[in-house]
């Protein structure tokens, strides 16, 4: 592994604990803010289906950082090209 390889994982990685950070920081249903509702938005409907079983939508993220996490969740997560495509607007309209 040479260092251009080093310096791409770990890049990856800060951008994942960004993520994560950032996910954490939103507030959960429980917090007794009205969770957001579903309005005919197939992406939020992707994201539900897909992501949020483990992540809150975060309250924003630059397009770059989003499209790298989106990317990087499509193989993790096995999403669809559609999916992928889709959740990517939700996040960044």
């Amino acid at each position: 592994m040479n260092i251009d390889s080093l310096h791409c994982i770990g890049a990856i990685s800060l951008l994942l604990t960004a993520s994560i950070s950032l996910t954490a920081q939103t507030p959960s249903p429980a917090s007794g803010k009205k969770p957001a509702t579903i309005h005919n938005n197939p992406g939020e409907r992707a994201f539900k289906a897909n992501c949020s079983r483990c992540h809150y939508a975060p309250e924003s993220l630059s397009p770059r950082i989003t499209g790298t996490v989106v990317r990087h969740m499509r193989v993790r997560a096995n999403l669809s090209a559609e999916d992928e495509r889709l959740i990517l607007h939700y996040l960044n309209p």
